[in-house]
This record gives C-alpha cells, sequence and structure tokens, in this order.
C-alpha cells in the first residue's frame, strides 16, 4: 500500500507504519486489487488503523468485485465511488469467460479497448482510499504530477496544485479516467467508418458480420456503462448538495460541484458519441440491405424485360414448329426472311414500349 501526505505546500510519500492523519491536509492511501484480495482483513484493519474509520463487510465485498459496475454509496464515515476506467496501458481487466475471451480475440484492436475494470475511491474527511488494477497509468500519472509539486522560493509553485480535499482528488482522477473515453472517440468513428464503406461497396460483397454484430453489442455495452457512471456522479453531486448545504464554506463546496459538474458533462459527450456511432452503424445496416434489394429489383427487373422480349418470339418460333403440311410461308423462298424481319420489328416495337413506360432505363 502507497500512502502520501498531501498539503497545501508539498506532497510526501509516508510508510505504512509512520502514516497518521495530519491536522491539515490530507493522506492518500493507494493500494491494487491483488493487494487487497491477499488479505481484505488485514487490509481493512490497517485503513482503520490509519484513517480511524472501519469499511463495511458490504462495501469491502463491493471493492473487491472486480466486475462491480458504478455506482455511489454514502454513510456518516466515509462514500464510496465505484467507477469503471478502460483497462488501458498495461491496466488489468477482469478475466472474461473463455468463450467471451475467444470472441474478444476476434474483435477489431479498437473494440478491445473497451475493456473496463473498476477502480473504487472511499473518501473520508481527511483520507482517500483508492483500489484499482495493477499497472493503472491514470493513477501513476496522477501521482508523479503531485510529486512533482514544488514551492519555489519566490512564492510561486513548480507542478500542478495538490488537491485541497480527498475529494477533489477522486474527482482529478475520474475526469482523467473519462477522458480516456474521449479519446477513443476517433478510432471507433474510423472503424465504423471504415465498416459503412464496406457495406455500401457494390463490386465486394460485405461478410464480416460478426464482427459487426460485436461492435454494436460493445458499443451498447458502452452505453450502458456511461449511464451508470453518470448516474453515480449525479448521485455523488446531490450527496455534495445535500452534505454541505449551509455550511459557511461555500467556496469548497462550489469548487467541487464544478468538477463534478465537469466529469458528467464529459460522461454525457462520451453517451452521445456512442449513441451516435449506434444509430449511423444501425443506419448503414439499413441501407446495406436497402441497397441489396434495390439491386436485387433492378436485376430482376432487367431479366423480366429481356423475358418479355423473347416471349413473342418464342411464340412464333413454336408455331413454325408445329408438323403442319401446309403453312403459311412454309413453302415459300423468302419466309425466313419475313419471320426474322417480324421478329426484329416486334423486338423494336417491344423496346420502344419499354422505354415510353420506363421499365428500362437509357
Amino acid at each position: 500500500m502507497d500512502i502520501f501526505l498531501i498539503s497545501d505546500t508539498q506532497v510526501l510519500p509516508v510508510s505504512e507504519a509512520d502514516a497518521r492523519l495530519p491536522d491539515t491536509g490530507f493522506l492518500w492511501l493507494d493500494v491494487t486489487h491483488d493487494e487487497v484480495a491477499a488479505g481484505p482483513e488485514a487490509w481493512r484493519d490497517a485503513v482503520a488503523r490509519i484513517t480511524g474509520t472501519q469499511i463495511f463487510d458490504l462495501h469491502l465485498n463491493d471493492i473487491r468485485n472486480l466486475h462491480h459496475p458504478s455506482f455511489f454509496d454514502a454513510t456518516q464515515s466515509y462514500e464510496l465511488v465505484v467507477f469503471r476506467k478502460l483497462a488501458l496501458h498495461g491496466g488489468a481487466a477482469p478475466a472474461p469467460d473463455p468463450e467471451e475471451a475467444e470472441e474478444r480475440r476476434k474483435m477489431p484492436p479498437v473494440l478491445q479497448m473497451l475493456a473496463t475494470s473498476p477502480v473504487s475511491f472511499v473518501m473520508m474527511e481527511r483520507a482517500l482510499v483508492t483500489v484499482h488494477a495493477v499497472g493503472s497509468r491514470t493513477i501513476e500519472n496522477a501521482r508523479n504530477r503531485l510529486l512533482e509539486y514544488r514551492r519555489r522560493p519566490d512564492g510561486t509553485a513548480f507542478g500542478a496544485r495538490p488537491p485541497a480535499s480527498p475529494e477533489e482528488l477522486a474527482l482529478r482522477l475520474v475526469n482523467a479516467m473519462v477522458d480516456q473515453y474521449l479519446e477513443l472517440r476517433q478510432p471507433l468513428t474510423t472503424q465504423l467508418d471504415r465498416w459503412q464503406r464496406a457495406l455500401l461497396n457494390p463490386r465486394r460483397p460485405f461478410n464480416d458480420w460478426m464482427a459487426l454484430l460485436d461492435a454494436r453489442n460493445e458499443l451498447h455495452k458502452l452505453d450502458r456503462l456511461c449511464e451508470e457512471q453518470h448516474d453515480a456522479m449525479q448521485e455523488l453531486r446531490d450527496h455534495i448538495i445535500d452534505s454541505t448545504d449551509g455550511a459557511p464554506d461555500t467556496r469548497t463546496r462550489d469548487l467541487l460541484l464544478v468538477r463534478v459538474n465537469d466529469v458528467i458533462e464529459h460522461i454525457t459527450r462520451v453517451l452521445t458519441h456512442a449513441r451516435r456511432l449506434e444509430s449511423s452503424l444501425e443506419s448503414a445496416v439499413q441501407i446495406h440491405f436497402a441497397s441489396v434489394s434495390h439491386r436485387t429489383s433492378e436485376i430482376m427487373r432487367t431479366l423480366t424485360v429481356i423475358t418479355a422480349l423473347f416471349m413473342p418470339l418464342t411464340l412464333i418460333t413454336g408455331i413454325f414448329g408445329m408438323n403442319f403440311a401446309v403453312m403459311p410461308l412454309l413453302q415459300d423462298r423468302e419466309g425466313f426472311w419475313i419471320t426474322m424481319g417480324l421478329m426484329v420489328v416486334i423486338v423494336g416495337a417491344l423496346l420502344f414500349f419499354f422505354r415510353r413506360k420506363r421499365y428500362i432505363e437509357k
């Protein structure tokens, strides 16, 4: 477990044995899911010894559950936020079933990037506990930026300003996680544009239907994921308003509300883009089938016209194929040419009629 003391002037790493709640500032306790799974009771006791707050059993189970959706819950001692982030840059996602893993290997790389893992935030009065997957770049980048903070002799600062409260640090991390979803908008749009072109290409039949179905399912999961994230942040926002109503320090509350609203706005943008992509994908499939139906109709119309042209010719050849001894033009030396000329006239008349009715184009 990594512990950091965050104050207005500095950010210092602290050993677990020396960790105590400070008079000013707060503690950040950072741990991975593997460390919690190795000894959940021992980890909870260590958190209680440092912060003086005991995490409830149900919340401990929520923290250990790698498939838990995004949600928010509050107690008198702390608030718990579970937020699902993209398992990018080495972050480990929950191990899927063998069949699901096999299907995921067949997906395009951009869809495989939509795998997620939960990050739990336990926000106390003067401490923040984060539980995440091993190798989370979001947590590592935030940690490095905080450790780079220094006060210059002239009073100016080098590096990002440290957060003033555990809630502000949690919202900073959540905002960085949501930005990862925003970065996927362009590759997802490019992949869907490629599929749309393939769907509407008349020279090459489209056969990648399973990948298209997987894309639709992944976009639907992203839609549902964003809704859960939006609900969790909305509940956190309502809790901040209710818990600080009437408090004298309204500036801190307003800053937190600004950050929460910013996170909600980013989640809304991701949700809107996911729904737009899903709608575009379904529209492309509908246009594809409409195009196939149109081509089939054109082919059938052409075949029908050809059949209509040869029907009178077949009738004429059938008549002259009868086994009668005496027939008009049968013994005539010019009979063959007269019959052929009649056939040409009939075909020309039918073509003129079909053109006038626009059964065939020019």
